[in-house]
């Protein structure tokens, strides 16, 4: 089927409002996890998704959200709960210093917040439901209560990509942060490395995520990779860089923190940023673009499938 089909049947060119697609599929929990990832995963790669015998990263994915269990990944998808997992492996000083963690939005005193920040809930993923301050005397409270708000009233449907991490195991808090780098930059690079069995394999390197974005692959010796992705067919791919992107200074420290933090799964993306002062951690993911990405070429989601240890 061409991808001119795919996209007109994808729902997510159909409803261009995220809101709108939570509220519909509030509605589609019945359908069984494996007839739902079957469907989403033919309407947004085109292919046909082979969950007795995967071979695919993109197919192992799907497998890894419907059996694996492991209740330390629910914490780690909770944006404050992770702080403690990423304590208890001995990590606790690469963590953003966090300002507050907040039940509600009454018990913030806007007053007190910091001229920057980041404030986010702690169930948001895929980018969404963050909000960057960059000058707060340029952000009325009204506004900044009316987007959290607006967040914290959303409705928990059963995850849209049927991801178990992320089916709403703690409750919905407001996480604020300090805002990192030099708080003009609106775009320091993300470091994501891909983790096997607690190995680290490859970083996926996004650059000018808000211009004009590139991502890039590298190899633990900094050795540029010749495929670039994961985005869905819905979202098309950002391009790789024209030029290399620089080796980080603290490329060990990076691999050592992702060797860390990922050795309890099978997989994890362990995403850092390295800023002139220190190594910080982001988050760790379990399902990248939720199993739906494509690579450039493809038969890199065959090679990472590979490393993909699927035998549960």
């Amino acid at each position: 089927m061409s991808n001119l089909i795919i996209g007109k049947m994808n729902y997510k060119n159909i409803i261009k409002s995220r809101d709108i697609r939570i509220k519909i599929l509030s509605h589609l929990g019945w359908i069984p996890d494996s007839i739902m990832l079957r469907l989403q995963y033919w309407m947004q790669t085109g292919r046909k998704l082979n969950l007795k015998n995967p071979k695919r990263f993109t197919e192992k994915l799907q497998v890894y959200k419907m059996r694996y269990r492991n209740p330390n990944m629910l914490r780690c998808t909770d944006k404050y709960e992770v702080r403690s997992y990423v304590m208890a492996k001995g990590l606790g000083n690469y963590l953003i210093p966090l300002i507050g963690i907040y039940d509600s939005i009454e018990d913030i005193d806007f007053k007190t917040l910091p001229y920057q920040f980041v404030a986010k809930t702690t169930d948001g993923g895929g980018g969404n439901q963050v909000l960057v301050v960059r000058d707060k005397a340029k952000l009325s409270y009204n506004d900044f209560v009316n987007q959290l708000d607006k967040w914290m009233n959303m409705p928990k449907p059963k995850p849209v990509g049927r991801e178990w991490a992320y089916e709403n195991h703690y409750p919905r808090r407001i996480l604020i942060e300090q805002l990192i780098g030099n708080g003009i930059n609106k775009d320091i690079p993300d470091y994501k490395f891909f983790c096997f069995n607690g190995v680290p394999r490859y970083c996926q390197v996004i650059q000018n995520r808000s211009t004009n974005e590139t991502i890039d692959f590298y190899d633990m010796e900094w050795h540029r990779m010749p495929f670039y992705g994961l985005n869905p067919k819905s979202r098309p791919a950002a391009k790789p860089a024209a030029k290399p992107a620089a080796k980080p200074q603290k490329l060990d420290q990076m691999k050592e923190i992702a060797k860390t933090l990922s050795k309890d799964f099978p997989f994890a993306r362990i995403d850092l940023y390295d800023v002139a002062i220190s190594v910080y951690f982001g988050e760790i993911t379990f399902y990248p673009a939720s199993g739906y990405g494509v690579f450039t070429p493809d038969e890199w989601d065959m090679i990472l499938g590979n490393m993909f240890e699927c035998d549960f």
